[in-house]
C-alpha cells in the first residue's frame, strides 16, 4: 500500500548521489526509490494490536511494507503517531511528508541489510566529519559565532559522556580518540535496532553525532538542533540575503525531518503504551 520516500537534504548542502530515495547507509545505499505522490484511496485509519505489535489499518486493509511484510511497529504510542500521518493526508497522499512511517519501513524491511554493530558503527563514523568540529579561521565573524554557539554543545558531550572530542581547522578534522568513539559505541548499544535507525536518520539531518545526542538527550531542542547545523548557512544568509521562499522551505522540512526522526527515537524506547482512550478522542 505504500512506498517509502524521504525528501531530499536541505540547501546549499547536496546530499550524497544516492541518498535522495530514502534514509541512507553510511555507504550511502538508498533505502526506497520516491514514489509520486497517491490519490487517497481509504476514508478511515485505525490501529488494532496483533501477535507481533500494533498494526495500521486504511478502511478494512492492513498496511504493508514495500516489501510487503505486514506494517507492524512495537509501540502503540508509534502505532498513534504513524496512523495521524495517514489520517493527515487529503485527497493526494503526500508521501514525502509521512517520514514515521518511512522511518518504520525502513527499520521493518532493512533494505540495507545492516546489523546492529554496522548501525552503530555508521552512527560514530560520523565523528570523523562531525559539523561543529570543523572551524573555520577566516572570517573572523564566522569563526567567532562557531566558537560562541557550537563550543557548549562539545563540552555538555564530553561531560555527558566522559570523552575528549575538541574541534579543529584543519581540512583534516580534529583527531578524535579511539576512546571516545568505543564510549559512543559503547552507548549506542543500549538502544534497539529501531531506535537506532531513527538515531541515524536523525545524524543524516543534522550532519552531527554531537547534535543529534544532545537532542536526542533532551539538552537543546529541534530548532536549536537544526539552527546549529545550520549555523554557517545562516550566517551566508545575514550577510548575503536569503533566496526568496528556497531557504525558508528548507528549514522547515529540514526541521520536520529532524523532529520526526527525535520523536520515532524515543516512541521506539519507551516501553509504556498510551491508554487507550486517547483512541478514542
Amino acid at each position: 500500500l505504500w512506498r517509502a520516500h524521504s525528501p531530499p537534504a536541505r540547501f546549499p548542502r547536496p546530499p550524497p548521489a544516492d541518498a535522495r530515495g530514502g534514509p541512507v547507509g553510511s555507504c550511502g545505499r538508498r533505502a526506497y526509490a520516491p514514489p509520486a505522490e497517491r490519490k487517497r484511496f481509504y476514508q478511515n485509519v485505525s490501529i488494532s494490536q496483533g501477535e507481533g505489535g500494533f498494526e495500521i489499518n486504511l478502511d478494512h486493509r492492513k498496511l504493508k511494507t514495500p516489501q510487503a511484510k505486514l506494517f507492524t511497529v512495537p509501540s502503540e504510542a508509534l502505532a498513534i503517531a504513524v496512523a495521524t500521518e495517514w489520517d493527515s493526508q487529503k485527497d493526494t497522499i503526500k508521501f514525502y511528508t509521512m517520514h514515521l512511517t518511512t522511518l518504520c519501513n525502513t527499520a521493518l524491511d532493512n533494505p540495507t541489510q545492516r546489523n546492529k554493530t554496522q548501525l552503530i558503527r555508521a552512527a560514530v563514523k560520523f565523528l570523523e566529519t562531525d559539523t561543529v568540529c570543523y572551524r573555520v579561521e577566516e572570517p573572523p565573524a564566522l569563526a567567532e559565532l562557531q566558537k560562541n554557539e557550537w563550543d557548549p554543545v562539545v563540552a555538555w558531550a564530553e561531560k555527558r559522556y566522559n570523552v575528549t572530542i575538541g574541534s579543529s581547522t584543519s581540512i583534516l578534522g580534529p583527531n578524535i580518540p579511539a576512546s571516545t568513539k568505543e564510549t559512543f559505541v559503547s552507548h549506542l548499544a543500549s538502544y534497539n535496532m529501531w531506535a537506532l535507525q531513527g538515531i541515524e536518520f536523525v545524524i543524516t539531518q543534522l550532519k552531527s553525532l554531537i547534535l543529534s545526542m544532545s537532542l536526542i538527550d533532551r539538552h537543546i531542542t529541534v530548532e536549536k538542533a537544526v539552527l546549529l547545523s545550520r549555523l554557517e548557512e545562516e550566517y551566508q544568509i545575514r550577510r548575503w540575503g536569503n533566496v526568496e521562499w528556497a531557504h525558508d522551505y528548507d528549514l522547515c522540512e529540514l526541521r520536520a525531518r529532524t523532529a520526526a526522526g527525535t520523536l520515532f527515537v524515543h516512541l521506539c524506547s519507551e516501553s509504556s503504551t498510551v491508554k487507550h482512550k486517547l483512541l478514542q478522542d
